[in-house]
């Protein structure tokens, strides 16, 4: 019997559409996916609302008649070769601006919690070898990016302090799942094609989040009582290596990995002279964050591993590649 009526923004993106085909398929929820533009891309239950673009002048009221709970996945995301002159004002309008448009109409419609889907960026880019990142460490993002969640994140806790809604922040680290783009993409098929990578010798740490942990852990803030205005970071709980990635996700591919032992010194330098410094922070550089707080206060751990996470990974890129 549905009990719960619930919004998910950014249906179509990578985390929304699993969200909210996960949330259809429990038979407990009713979902609202508001969208751009009309797609026949959710299961039948779910209501689709065309809504436009995400901005401080969208309306919302239609899409909340009803909804007790907000997900809100949709942002202007991270990219890679910005091309906008004013990057932060850019970002502001979607990830802040529109963010809090839409809280502010939430709280209009009664909306009962608001769950905001944040970024590891607002922590910063990188940690020293085995000094995580904690969910309540002292914000300190380097990028338009991560301002911009940070402030989204700041504007939401100001709402929850003044009025009755109740707001989760998640900051998700890198998150992979099937139909995984970008990056991790790019790793899959370097390694599907077998093409050697100088990424052997480097002794990094790094947390991942498998898209299945990530929805759980939404999925838990939704009810839970002591997840009410608080953050949480998200991982698998098991930090690898760059190299060991690789090596993992070679193994789930069914291919042999070939990896160059190359020094990390190097590849930095190298770097630097191609003007690549952000890429090699991301592959030579360790970021960790410190999930006990999701543990301790929520009672959670992930119930997939990494190796789980990469094996139903590497399975669909498999099958995508077949067809």
């Amino acid at each position: 019997m549905v009990h719960r009526s619930i919004l998910v923004t950014g249906g179509t993106g990578f985390l929304g559409a699993s969200l909210v085909s996960y949330l259809a398929q429990t038979g407990t929820f009713s979902v609202k996916a508001p969208v751009r533009k009309p797609c026949d891309c959710f299961p039948a239950s779910v209501e689709v609302l065309p809504i436009g673009d995400l901005d401080a002048s969208t309306n919302w009221h239609p899409a909340l008649a009803g909804v007790e709970v907000v997900v809100h996945t949709s942002a202007r995301v991270h990219v890679m070769h910005e091309t906008a002159q004013d990057a932060l004002f850019e970002f502001r309008k979607v990830n802040v601006e529109g963010t809090l448009n839409l809280a502010r109409q939430a709280i209009a419609a009664g909306v009962k919690r608001f769950i905001f889907i944040s970024s590891i960026k607002v922590n910063g880019e990188a940690t020293s070898q085995g000094k995580p990142y904690s969910a309540d460490d002292e914000p300190a993002p380097v990028d338009a990016y991560g301002v911009s969640k940070m402030e989204a994140e700041q504007g939401l806790y100001q709402l929850a302090r003044s009025t009755g809604m109740e707001v989760v922040v998640i900051r998700p680290v890198l998150v992979y799942g099937p139909g995984v783009k970008a990056n991790f993409l790019s790793m899959m098929s370097w390694l599907h094609k077998g093409i050697p990578l100088p990424l052997g010798a480097i002794d990094n740490q790094r947390s991942l989040v498998a898209l299945d942990n990530l929805i759980d852990l939404i999925v838990t803030c939704i009810d839970h009582p002591r997840a009410a205005n608080q953050t949480f970071l998200v991982s698998d709980g098991e930090d690898v290596s760059i190299s060991e990635l690789l090596r993992k996700l070679a193994f789930a591919l069914g291919k042999p990995p070939k990896l160059l032992p190359v020094p990390a010194w190097l590849l930095r330098g190298t770097a630097v002279l191609l003007g690549r410094r952000t890429v090699s922070q991301r592959l030579l550089g360790s970021l960790q964050v410190d999930i006990s707080k999701n543990r301790e206060l929520l009672g959670w751990t992930p119930p997939v591993t990494l190796d789980e996470g990469l094996a139903m990974t590497a399975r669909h890129f498999l099958e995508s590649h077949r067809s």
